[in-house]
Order: C-alpha cells, then sequence, then structure tokens
C-alpha cells in the first residue's frame, strides 16, 4: 500500500478555512440515500498536503448530542450540497455500520482504507483517484 500523502487533520484544528464560507458545510444536516437525516457534519477532515477534504466526520444519535457518536464519510460519498443539508449516497445502516471513530486511530493509513473500502471507493491514495467536487480549502 502506498503512503498517503499529508496528515489528515480537522479543520477546526487548523487556520484554514473553507475558500467560499457558504459552502462550508459544517452544522448542516446529513441526508441518506433514503432521504432520512443520519446526523450533522461536525468538522471536516482535511488533507494538510493537499488542502482537500478527504472526510466528513458526522455527529449522529444521542439526545441533543450528549451521547452522540462520530463516524467518517469520504467525501466521495457526497453527491449533492444544499444550504442546509449533506446528501449522501450510503443508507443510515451502511453508516452506523461503518468503523467507528476513534481519534488515537485517525493518523494510521489501515483506518482509512477500512472507512473507503466500507463505503465502496478507492483511497484517495490509489493510483487514478479523481478528487470528487467539493469545496475548497484556504
Amino acid at each position: 500500500m502506498e503512503e498517503p500523502i499529508g496528515t489528515l487533520t480537522p479543520l477546526s484544528d487548523t487556520d484554514q478555512m473553507i475558500a467560499d464560507p457558504e459552502q462550508d458545510v459544517r452544522g448542516r444536516a446529513v441526508i441518506d440515500s433514503n432521504g432520512e437525516k443520519v446526523g450533522t457534519v461536525a468538522d471536516l477532515l482535511v488533507d494538510t498536503a493537499e488542502n482537500h477534504v478527504r472526510f466528513l466526520r458526522v455527529a449522529h444519535g444521542g439526545i441533543l448530542g450528549i451521547g452522540a457518536v462520530s463516524s467518517f464519510i469520504p467525501v466521495d460519498a457526497v453527491r449533492r450540497v444544499t444550504d442546509d443539508e449533506v446528501l449522501i449516497d450510503s443508507a443510515k445502516d451502511r453508516i452506523a455500520g461503518a468503523p467507528p471513530y476513534d481519534p488515537d486511530l485517525v493518523d494510521q493509513n489501515d483506518y482509512y482504507e477500512k472507512i473507503y473500502g466500507h463505503y465502496g471507493y478507492p483511497p484517495y491514495w490509489a493510483p487514478g483517484y479523481m478528487y470528487p467536487p467539493f469545496p475548497g480549502i484556504r
């Protein structure tokens, strides 16, 4: 396996921002392929070498945010973004079955590869990978 380029860092932990603030999807509802709300975009994981968003960190479950869990969803799964929602191509049960978020694993390539595999996408470091349309970082 080739090593990913750059480190993935939560956007909120950097001094970077979305190039067009109106395209910042943090805080928007995540809607699955069946039209059901999955959760809310809590943060974005950014490849610091290429300034690309690689994953959405989606908070879901719990009551009023208490007891909520987080999952990563590759930006490749995003099908459409509206003013209030991010629509993805996976169903809620697929997201619930994704490898759990673990802050101690976010720098491990195997963890990211499992997430991509779970959603059926090649990892961004795979040969021939094409970055999907998504708001830019500056």
